[in-house]
């Protein structure tokens, strides 16, 4: 109960790297780093040892624990540098407070931010949220990770912000990609001027040729003098999201804008100069994506000038229980409750699942749990019926939505394995555009392909 209870507790500070609790006689009960890059301790490897002997450079003295622990005082944003026991030199601003029970002192807690500067962390204090400053746009701030692959992405930005090369951001749903967009834009020179967004997903091309390019009176039945978003967005950043669904003749045109850095209103003659950075994103394997002709080669190679590779949220398992106490956080403070964190129930749940929406769906399912939770903690019956349905079908081997029962008179290990691979070539063919690019999907030759389709009557 302390673990959880500290843990929501320290979602009131910004920029957390670290989190050390220790009893009335100093001994560590818990710990955790989301920064394993600089501070690699492990805390199956700290439990139920001394504060001394994990850093034997410090004394009860120097000690802010230790000295917290002594007057009941805490102590806020102080300097201490750090040798672990295992040969670390760690850097860290520290706030430490006590934890009480009614008048006495049962423990106490460290809040560390490492300074490190290959992050730039070297003039930093530890502070309280600021709810009241609402800011228009994301930051390269906000995203919340202790993984190494997005902390790479984060340092990235920094480097590519300024300058006036394309930027192409891969990723599958919900991993964040406007998110990292619009940290591109506050993060650049740029940022005064306009962020501009906009999904070409599903859009007539002469409708989204409008958007984009605006367009002259008279053009057309109802046309009106209006800029396009290159225009309303010069100086500043254009996110073109979904750019794989874009319709290729639109495709075209904005690789010319784009080349000669100035487009014509829909109707009009005279050029207009614009100066953007151009920010796009795409939801699918961008080679697929041209060889199935829904991505015009050049347009790529001019768009992913850099390229930024977002993972998927089963690929940072690091940062699952991480995010899980930030969007707490975040549902604490906008819907008013006090929610402490999630039981070991839904723990084991959420390390289980394999998390197909991604950042999105986990936020969504925390928000969904605050709604219907009744307790202090996010129970199992909290959770949407999808999920635990899905938890379900994987646990007993499910095919087709159904379970298997080894011990069923009719069950078969060759029919069952044949079910399998039938419902596997039927997900790939309806989720690709032909053969070859299902077949790609499998990791088998299109003629294999052909062959199961024929054997097991598919279309």
């Amino acid at each position: 109960m302390l673990r959880r209870y500290v843990e929501q507790i320290l979602n009131l500070y910004n920029y957390i790297d670290g989190i050390l609790v220790v009893d009335a006689k100093g001994i560590i009960e818990y710990f955790v780093t989301y920064r394993p890059d600089v501070n690699n301790l492990k805390e199956k490897d700290l439990i139920g040892r001394h504060v001394l002997e994990i850093y034997p450079n410090l004394t009860e003295e120097s000690s802010s624990l230790l000295r917290v622990l002594k007057t009941g005082k805490p102590i806020s944003n102080e300097y201490q540098a750090l040798s672990t026991y295992n040969g670390q030199s760690i850097n860290a601003i520290n706030i430490t407070m006590p934890i009480k029970d009614g008048d006495r002192i049962i423990g106490a807690v460290d809040v560390s931010r490492y300074m490190d500067s290959a992050y730039e962390r070297q003039d930093i204090t530890l502070e309280l949220k600021d709810k009241s400053e609402e800011k228009a746009l994301y930051t390269v701030d906000d995203i919340i990770t202790s993984s190494q692959q997005m902390e790479l992405i984060k340092e990235r930005i920094s480097m590519i912000a300024d300058t006036d090369s394309s930027v192409l951001i891969v990723g599958a749903t919900g991993t964040g990609k406007e998110l990292v967009a619009q940290s591109i834009h506050t993060s650049s020179c740029r940022r005064k001027k306009r962020f501009v967004s906009q999904n070409c997903a599903a859009i007539p091309a002469n409708l989204l040729e409008s958007i984009l390019f605006g367009t002259v009176k008279g053009s057309y039945t109802g046309a009106e003098n209006r800029p396009g978003i290159f225009e309303i967005a010069n100086g500043g950043t254009i996110f073109l999201d979904e750019i794989n669904s874009m319709e290729i003749s639109v495709q075209a045109k904005i690789l010319k804008a784009i080349e000669e850095k100035k487009i014509t209103r829909i109707g009009g003659v005279a050029p207009i100069p614009i100066d953007v950075k151009i920010v796009s994103a795409i939801n699918e394997n961008p080679i697929d994506c041209m060889e199935a002709g829904k991505l015009r080669e050049d347009l790529f190679y001019r768009l992913s000038v850099v390229q930024l590779t977002l993972p998927l949220l089963k690929e940072r398992r690091n940062d699952l229980f991480f995010l899980v106490n930030h969007f707490i956080g975040e549902y604490n403070e906008n819907m008013h409750r006090s929610i402490i964190g999630i039981d070991e129930t839904v723990e084991e749940i959420f390390r289980s699942y394999d998390w197909p929406g991604n950042v999105r769906e986990l936020k969504n399912v925390i928000e969904g749990a605050f709604n219907v939770t009744s307790s202090g903690f996010i129970q199992k019956k909290d959770l949407p019926e999808y999920l635990l349905n899905a938890m379900e079908r994987s646990q007993c081997g499910a095919i087709n939505g159904h379970c298997i029962d080894l011990d069923h008179p009719a069950f078969s290990l060759n029919k069952t394995m044949e079910e399998f691979e039938k419902d596997l070539i039927r997900r790939a063919l309806s989720g690709s555009r032909n053969l070859s690019a299902a077949a790609r999907k499998l990791k088998i030759s299109k003629q294999t392909l052909s062959y199961k389709m024929s054997k097991y009557n598919l279309e």
